[in-house]
């Protein structure tokens, strides 16, 4: 695999995620330990897509999650099950796409930046082991393409 990620500047958010998805899946072939991957994950999104947040977020207990490899500005480092977008999308075990976080009820404001977010639960068979979290700070950023490759993406881990 290339030290650098090669992702055409002009290209739609589709081709941009065509090209960068075998490049992340280069970059995770052979290595066993999930927090490598994770982090090579958020590092590729953050550059290849420009997102303003992305990060992962770990099941650490039945009833909360821990920060884990991320890139963007310092975050929350707990979420409770049920609580915020993150703590939603594990409790019911899928995807949530929060055009304006604002009128998410119970957001968690990580950061006052973010505007919209896309949320990933990452299975191991039926039991989610961790949250793949990207924020904007444009609001309505994400849509179903972002979520059909978002979760192309996070299998990759499972």
């Amino acid at each position: 695999m290339a030290d650098d990620l090669i992702i055409p500047t002009s290209a739609t958010k589709a081709e941009k995620y065509q090209a960068l998805i075998p490049q992340i899946e280069g970059l995770l072939l052979g290595e066993k330990n999930q927090v490598a991957n994770m982090a090579n994950i958020c590092a590729a999104l953050k550059e290849g897509m420009g997102f303003f947040w992305v990060g992962f977020y770990l099941v650490d207990s039945l009833e909360e999650l821990v920060l884990g490899p991320f890139q963007g500005p310092v975050a929350c480092t707990r979420i409770r099950k049920g609580k915020g977008v993150c703590g939603t999308s594990w409790e019911k075990k899928e995807m949530i796409i929060v055009p304006d976080v604002d009128k998410f009820p119970g957001h968690i404001a990580c950061s006052s930046a973010s505007r919209s977010e896309i949320v990933i639960p990452v299975f191991n068979g039926d039991h989610v082991f961790a949250i793949l979290d990207v924020d904007s700070d444009l609001p309505d950023a994400f849509d179903n393409e972002d979520a059909q490759f978002l979760s192309q993406i996070v299998n990759f881990l499972a």
